[in-house]
């Protein structure tokens, strides 16, 4: 009888184990590259023949992976990359990294995952690790993979093919932690399930922390997520009050950040982007209704952080009005698409809804973005970013920043700005107490 257990943990060692990677996005692909560097055969597949082509030519369409890594991998045969899932059948592990959205009614939308696991399961077969990577709600591993990948296959896990979860903690644009140097968390199936894929990861990052469980490893990314929502909800409902009792916020802020124990500074903005924070707590908040449980805090958190797009809209009305200006007809400038700065990401960017409020409004709107050359609105409004960023800043009558890219020069933009809205204290000491400037 074979021992698969065995059979598999030496091959990572050996690094003979072919490595599927379902899924090559923000997640995926980093993925992939530093399993493929530390000299593991990459499997790549995604649905889509655009990422796809980009790959076999030897180029990234991710930020954060260098060109020059994919054209090694690619030249020397570590990374294939198709849309053809029978090529799983050649795989010893596969990686789960597709998306895990929510649905308009709040509900997980787990379309991807189900998807990505209908084709494995067409081609599982004895001696295979399974990790999902994408953020879901605690119990998918155990009760929508177990089943399709174990019982309707004939396969037990823990000693025909092994299933664990380990979420993935990508924070786009950031070189000091990246998937090779951030810890990973695993919690497996059983027990041999939770070592088979410990010794896999531990072949290529630098630290594996293993949990007894994969819903405590599901939970755990939940609780990541959740905790910087219900803190980024506090400071924007401290900036809300603040602004009631004409105290600045960021001083506030900067003051008790001053304290070294016990104190973890967070700062407002135009609302929450990115594809974890706005969306990940919200699946536990779901999660929870099945045991007739309130998550109250998030439900709180993320009603405060939904309408911070609207409460900046309605500053930005508020000061053209101090100072004698309509907001209908006006020219509006957004600095600023990405969720984030420096990053080339506008998944649930506030930016969005920060533009489409101010077309509401009656504004003409125009956007500029280093990162971000065209964007599609929540309306479905077509945009590109504006060619000559300081001609632009002239011509508006508002200029409203969004996201704090570093490349911009926030001197140069004051200088010739009529009037800013600074929702992310971009400028700093050159905004504070300056009268063409408005601070969340």
């Amino acid at each position: 009888m074979t021992n698969y257990r065995e059979t598999l943990i030496s091959k990572f060692q050996n690094r003979t184990a072919k490595i599927a990677i379902l899924g090559l996005g923000y997640v995926g692909l980093p993925l992939a590259a530093v399993f493929g560097e530390a000299g593991f055969t990459i499997l790549g597949v995604d649905p889509d023949r655009r990422k796809i082509d980009v790959l076999k030519r030897g180029e990234s369409h991710i930020q954060d992976v260098p060109t020059e890594v994919i054209a090694r991998l690619v030249k020397g045969g570590k990374l294939i990359a198709s849309t053809d899932f029978s090529i799983l059948k050649e795989a010893d592990a596969v990686s789960i990294c597709v998306p895990t959205p929510l649905r308009k009614t709040g509900d997980p939308d787990m379309s991807f995952i189900l998807s990505a696991t209908d084709e494995l399961a067409k081609y599982m077969h004895p001696g295979m690790v399974v990790v999902l990577e994408s953020t879901t709600y605690p119990g998918t591993t155990r009760e929508i993979l177990l089943p399709k990948l174990g019982s309707e296959k004939g396969l037990t896990v823990g000693e025909d093919f092994f299933l664990a979860f380990s979420p993935e903690r990508v924070d786009p644009g950031r070189e000091d932690f990246t998937t090779l140097n951030t810890p990973k968390v695993m919690g497996g199936i059983t027990d041999a399930c939770s070592e088979v894929a410990t010794a896999w990861y531990s072949q290529a990052l630098q630290k594996v922390v293993s949990v007894s469980s994969a819903e405590a490893a599901e939970l755990s990314k939940l609780l990541e997520n959740t905790f910087r929502m219900i803190n980024i909800g506090l400071v924007n409902e401290l900036a809300i009050m603040c602004e009631r009792m004409g105290v600045d916020v960021w001083e506030v802020i900067d003051a008790a950040a001053t304290k070294p124990f016990g104190f973890m500074k967070f700062t407002p903005g135009p609302g929450l982007g990115g594809h974890c924070i706005p969306i990940d707590p919200l699946y536990l908040s779901w999660k929870m209704k099945a045991y007739q449980y309130t998550a109250r805090f998030i439900e709180l958190a993320s009603d405060i952080n939904t309408n911070m797009p609207r409460y900046v809209v309605n500053r930005v009305l508020d000061a053209m009005n101090d100072r004698g200006q309509v907001l209908k007809g006006s020219k509006a400038l957004v600095l600023g698409a990405a969720y984030k700065p420096d990053i080339d990401d506008i998944r649930e960017s506030p930016a969005l809804d920060v533009i489409g409020l101010l077309m509401k409004k009656g504004a003409e709107v125009k956007y500029h973005d280093p990162y971000i050359p065209h964007l599609h609105t929540h309306d479905g409004i077509e945009m590109n970013t504006v060619p000559d960023l300081m001609a632009a800043v002239r011509e508006a009558d508002i200029v409203v920043i969004v996201t704090s890219h570093k490349s911009y020069d926030y001197k140069a933009i004051l200088a010739d700005a009529k009037l800013i809205f600074d929702s992310r204290n971009a400028l700093g000491k050159l905004g504070k107490n300056h009268p063409k400037v408005v601070r969340l």
